[in-house]
This record gives structure tokens, sequence and C-alpha cells, in this order.
């Protein structure tokens, strides 16, 4: 990985620029509780976060669920989650000041969660005006680790991939990158799952502006 040579970034959204367990996982639960189920420890329902919210309400009804239930929890979930996406959802620390220093560079967010709640989340806590182009998991037909929005990303920056760094929390944003094939750096925070062994990062990051430096740009 050169860093010399990069000239845009694409980022994860949850995991990676913000906290959002909390309320996913509290959503997630409210939805059980709606169809009269018990609640799964919250260390559980994390796990399942990362693949796009139908993904995660299937995981937590349980593969016996019918597809009338998880049509039903689907429904629930998505206004109660609109509805409570910024109860406790912060940014990390050091991701507004990372970002405001990367940003004469051309920026993107590729999530899973659906792209108007990803903006929504965005533009609340100020982060918004950073990214040129923000996609979510209804944005394409397939959500990550589908290559689709990485490539849709490039084109809309005009950039090859050799000059784009991805920065996620999760395996599934190794894939991503990988099926791209670009550049990953992974943060050490967030609650994504990951298995280093079996799909490492090009790069780790504890802080968001570790970056910086890397890129000679001034360390805050």
């Amino acid at each position: 990985m050169n860093l010399a040579r990069l000239r845009a970034l694409i980022f994860d959204l949850d995991g990676t620029l913000i906290d959002s367990e909390r309320d996913l996982v509290n959503s997630t639960n409210a939805t059980l509780r709606h169809l009269t189920r018990p609640e799964l420890p919250y260390a559980m329902v994390s796990s399942y976060i990362g693949h796009g919210v139908a993904k995660l309400v299937a995981s937590a009804l349980g593969p016996d669920a019918s597809p009338q239930e998880q049509s039903a929890a689907l429904q629930f979930f998505l206004p109660y989650y609109n509805e409570h996406k910024l109860d406790h959802t912060r940014a990390y620390p050091s991701v507004p000041e990372a970002l405001a220093q990367l940003a004469p560079r051309p920026m993107a967010v590729l999530t899973n969660k659906p792209r108007l709640i990803a903006e929504q989340i965005l533009a609340s806590l100020g982060l918004a005006k950073y990214f040129a182009v923000i996609y979510g998991g209804d944005s394409f037909p397939a959500v990550k680790p589908d290559p689709a929005g990485v490539h849709a990303i490039l084109a809309d920056l005009a950039v090859a991939p050799e000059n784009v760094l991805y920065v996620g929390d999760s395996q599934v944003d190794v894939q991503t990158a990988r099926n791209a094939g670009i550049s990953v750096a992974i943060v050490n925070y967030g609650f994504g799952q990951r298995d280093r062994a079996v799909l490492p990062a090009d790069l780790y990051l504890d802080r968001l502006t570790d970056l910086l430096p890397l890129l000679h740009l001034p360390p805050l």
C-alpha cells in the first residue's frame, strides 16, 4: 500500500465514524418485544450488526422465523430505529477532527445502513459536509461485501482503485475492499466482527487521526 498515491477515502459508517451500537441493539430488542419474543443479550445483537438491517432483523429472529415474521419485524424496526437513531449515537473521538483535516481529499461513505437514515445521522452530527457521496444498503441490488458501491464511488469521484483507501471496522469492510481491489484500513475501536488471521487489513488505526501523519498532514 502506497499512501503517497492516496487521492480519496471511502468510510464505513457504523463502528467507524459513529458509535451507533446501543441504538441498533435497543431497536432490535424493541422489535423482538413487539413480536412477543424474548430480548437477546446485548453482545449477541451487536455481533449481527454490519450486514444491513434485513440481515440484522433476520439474525435476531433466528433461522426458524417465517418470511411473514421477518417482514413484520422489518416493518417495525425501520420506523422505530429511524425515530431512535440519535438517542445515543455519537461520532467517535477524533473523527470530526480527522475529517476536517482530511477534507481537501474527496471522501465518501459506503454503509449497509439505509441511505436516508445514514444521511440524516451524518447531518445531525455535523459530518455530512465532508462527504461528496453517501451510499447505503438500499443504494444497490446487493450490500457489502459486494463491491458495487465501491465501484460507483470510484466513478463518482473519478479516481483509480490504486488511489483510494477504504476505512472500516469489520471483516465485511476488509472483504468489500478486497472484492473491489482497493487498500483497506481497519480501526481498532468499533464493534464490527473481525478475524485478522483470516482477513488481514493493510493498516490498523487506534484513532482516525492516526491517518494524518501517515498522509503527511499535521497530527492532532
